[in-house]
């Protein structure tokens, strides 16, 4: 899933024609790094819209609102580094990626009985078809593959199956028992790619990979802005608020744009060079797309409260919005923006907007508007303070030049 370091920001390789695509089965080799036309599948455009889409039909309890998101990510995230180095689109692949996708259906069916009625068949059963047909996945490549790489996809593959014991054992213990077992097989289920690439990592490719991590986030971006827009309708329509509501969407929005532009300010491609960089990155975008969606379920609770359907009090409907927003960008900060802001003032843009937009919390029924405004004045400080350094550096090599 993740690969050794890159001497610069481009993959280096010797292969740089296009990738075949063959509707005949093929050997799933591992493809060159340096081939510079790894384009989008249409398998691997319709899995993360299907597992977001999915994400959202989890829990209707607090207890298991996390859950969902996590499990998707993590299918979604072993596939997303699976394809990026292995995907042939062959007719195998493709049926083997559709039976994962069924996987996602069976499990997105059974979330909501699962948390009101503790039945964990459906989401068991589903998460485990997604992960064995993951590992044939692997064992393919693995057998077509030269010692370490083949060494490295069985591992993946025997570390999976393994996994899915344990997940099939959550059927069989009592209740006050799961809860453990659940923390101890996320646990391992994280551990595998490390443990598997240890001593020999996979080809992906760091532009590929970037790009599929941005597209979740836009997905992501997208379903807050849809669940808000839902949420202010209703208000309008059913309570007839309009003053009470338009605050919310006009913040809802700005914190939303800026929250992708903010994402995508930077070219994080040419950082993706080490497995220890590449871990981190990878991993930590779990907080990324969880405060993401958690901006839009926050922006909900503020619509309700404010109509008087939640009976909640303002400094909470505020908080909903502004603690996932401030997450969102000292993540970002932390996964992006330091590794290419020069100087303190640039550095410390984002950890001062996430400061006050936590202040913005204690301010009412106004909070989600002045956090919207401040999500916009940090990108235009960022933007200010990046044109100011350009210019300095041209004006620094031009009479070198």
């Amino acid at each position: 899933m993740y690969a050794s370091a890159r001497s610069n920001g481009s993959p280096v390789g010797t292969s740089h024609s296009p990738r075949a695509r063959s509707s005949s089965s093929s050997k799933p080799n591992a493809r060159s790094v340096g081939r510079s036309s790894r384009s989008i599948g249409p398998l691997r455009v319709g899995v993360p819209l299907l597992r977001r889409e999915s994400a959202t039909l989890r829990a209707v309890s607090p207890g298991g609102s996390g859950v969902g998101p996590l499990v998707h990510w993590w299918a979604w995230m072993n596939f997303t580094w699976f394809a990026s180095a292995y995907d042939n689109d062959d007719v195998l692949y493709r049926v083997v990626t559709l039976v994962q996708i069924a996987g996602v259906l069976v499990l997105a069916a059974g979330v909501s009985r699962a948390f009101e009625d503790q039945d964990w068949v459906a989401v068991v059963i589903g998460y485990v078809i997604m992960r064995v047909a993951m590992a044939a996945q692997w064992l393919r490549a693995g057998r077509s593959a030269a010692p370490p790489e083949s060494t490295m996809a069985r591992t993946y593959s025997a570390g999976v199956l393994l996994c899915q014991i344990g997940w099939l054992g959550l059927l069989f213990l009592p209740e006050d028992s799961r809860g453990w077992l659940f923390l101890v097989m996320v646990v391992l289920e994280l551990s595998v790619p490390a443990f598997a690439e240890r001593k020999h990592p996979s080809s992906w490719h760091p532009h590929h990979i970037s790009e599929r991590y941005g597209l979740l986030t836009i997905i992501v971006l997208g379903e807050t802005v849809a669940a808000a827009t839902v949420a202010v309708k209703s208000g309008i329509e059913e309570n007839d608020a309009l003053g009470e509501v338009l605050p919310i969407a006009v913040g809802g929005l700005l914190i939303v744009f800026a929250a992708w532009w903010i994402y995508f300010v930077v070219p994080v491609h040419s950082y993706l060079r080490s497995s220890r960089q590449s871990f981190l990155w990878g991993y930590g975008h779990y907080l990324v797309f969880s405060s993401a969606a958690a901006i839009g379920a926050g922006l909900e609770v503020a619509v309700e409260q404010a109509v008087g359907k939640a009976h909640i009090s303002t400094l909470a409907a505020s908080a909903a919005v502004t603690l996932p927003t401030a997450v969102f960008l000292l993540t970002v900060w932390a996964l992006h923006a330091r590794h290419f802001k020069v100087g303190l003032a640039e550095q410390l843009v984002l950890p001062t907007a996430a400061l006050l937009v936590l202040g913005c919390t204690f301010l009412g029924g106004q909070a989600v508007l002045v956090a919207g405004i401040v999500l916009a004045l940090t990108v235009a400080a960022g933007v200010s303070l990046t044109a100011r350094r350009t210019e300095r550096e041209r004006r620094t090599t031009a009479p070198a030049a």
